[in-house]
């Protein structure tokens, strides 16, 4: 489980997250949602320690992850994948997901093989430059190259940023078969809300660095007023 209480995130004079609480239950995914600028992109960076919080805690299980510097926390099992893809283009797709291996204990050539299974298209593809694959592709290696070093929690920035809707369709399939069959906890931040809620178990919307709502995915898809007013959507 991971466990935010009370976070706060302040980019000098602006405060991008005020006092954040919420659960993400284990082998569950939770939607964070909201308009830009809510705080849904500084809310990853800070769990996977990219940015240091000005309070508060986030805790992965027993342990807080406030002050742990980024390697520490990926090898306790926190995967980051970053919203714009970041594969690394001027590499082959298989040398793309080895570097995703190096600081893990995971046997390589099962890493690979787990990786090709899931992801059938990359196998396809493994000699070919990252510079070569679709808008689709790439994203694809980017959850690939985190899950080889096989995390048991998975945080997930606009993985359907720039994709057309039968790929984003594809996109959130794959997530939700992640958790349903690897068990991974997911915090999943999308833009598109409709998508995002309809594979999540809870929900999160932020609104200006503070949490509006939180609770089922299903109660918060059901509510018109936070439709409405925050997430300016028709479901």
């Amino acid at each position: 489980m991971i466990r935010v209480e009370r976070l706060s995130v302040n980019y000098g004079a602006v405060n991008a997250l005020s006092e954040v609480s919420f659960e993400a239950p284990t082998g569950r995914i939770t939607t964070v949602i909201g308009a830009n600028g809510a705080g849904k992109t500084t809310l990853l960076r800070a769990t996977s320690g990219l940015v240091r919080p000005a309070g508060g805690a986030i805790y992965f299980g027993e342990r807080d992850l406030v002050g742990r510097a980024t390697e520490d926390v990926a090898r306790m099992g926190v995967a980051h994948v970053p919203e714009g893809r970041g594969v690394i283009a001027e590499l082959t797709v298989e040398e793309n997901l080895r570097l995703g291996a190096l600081a893990s204990r995971v046997n390589l050539a099962e890493g690979l093989s787990a990786q090709y299974h899931q992801f059938p298209a990359l196998e396809k593809r493994r000699k070919n430059y990252a510079a070569t694959l679709s808008g689709g592709e790439r994203q694809m290696l980017a959850m690939a190259r985190a899950l080889i070093a096989r995390p048991t929690v998975l945080l997930l920035d606009e993985p359907s940023l720039g994709l057309a809707p039968q790929v984003t369709s594809d996109m959130m399939k794959v997530i939700s078969s992640l958790c349903a069959v690897e068990g991974l906890t997911v915090i999943l931040v999308e833009q598109n809300a409709k998508s995002a809620l309809r594979i999540a178990h809870e929900a999160v919307v932020l609104h200006l660095g503070k949490v509006a709502a939180a609770g089922s995915a299903a109660d918060i898809a059901a509510d018109d007023g936070l439709r409405r007013y925050y997430l300016g959507l028709v479901l």
